[in-house]
């Protein structure tokens, strides 16, 4: 196997969400994996998904974190505890120094920017999943994850992100058609909070499923 690549779910916490990306990048012979966290236990916060990944990399050396969405929180809480070549920030939310999830959402203008998205692109105001994370999600993973939903206790968003900086081995990979983090909203996060411009590439805020092999190289590049 080359290099290991550690992929980190978001809200949820399912490692499900990343199995055709670990597919894709296994058979590139990328020692790939991911881990499911602790999301619906209301005792486990933001510490706990970092351990929980900790344990998952174990004594592998020289890892690529790969964060989508809410793991963005957890990531900078990792790579400084294992030998990490470098961090990818999928579709992310990517927080300053002592952040809390709860924080980021009014800090960053998410809201205002999703409503201003919606109102351009067309498509409802309103949230729905169906809308703001399905939209270009084949209808069998969508009807296997309606089968097996995954929640998200409240715990991760008081926790803050304790870390003191970003690797300098860090790219940001943004969904061009994510409805929930607009692509204009992730490169002004992007460039004022780590100084990158993201790697664009098709699909919404689940590209992991909607366009695997094309995420699949945009994380391999970085490699």
């Amino acid at each position: 196997m080359r290099d290991a690549i550690a992929l980190i779910p978001g809200a949820g916490g399912q490692a499900w969400l990343w199995h055709l990306v670990v597919a894709d990048l296994r058979a590139r012979g990328f020692d790939a994996f991911a881990m499911d966290l602790p999301a619906a236990d209301p005792s486990c916060g933001l510490p706990a998904y970092a351990d929980t990944v900790v344990a998952a990399i174990g004594d592998r050396t020289d890892v690529t974190l790969v964060a989508q969405s809410m793991g963005g929180f957890t990531a900078p809480l990792v790579w400084q505890r294992v030998p990490t070549r470098a961090v990818v920030l999928v579709n992310a939310m990517i927080p300053v120094p002592g952040e809390t999830a709860g924080e980021w959402w009014d800090a960053v203008g998410s809201h205002e920017a999703l409503l201003k998205a919606a109102r351009e692109g067309g498509y409802s105001t309103e949230f729905d999943d169906d809308v703001y994370f399905n939209h270009d999600v084949p209808a069998d993973l969508v009807a296997f994850m309606n089968e097996h939903p995954s929640p998200q206790t409240d715990t991760i968003f008081g926790d803050a992100c304790t870390f003191d900086v970003w690797p300098s081995a860090l790219t940001v990979i943004a969904g061009r058609d994510d409805r929930l983090f607009p692509l204009e909203l992730q490169r002004r996060v992007a460039r004022e909070r780590v100084g990158r411009e993201p790697v664009v590439v098709p699909g919404g805020h689940l590209a992991a499923l909607s366009y695997p092999r094309e995420l699949a190289d945009a994380i391999a590049a970085t490699l």
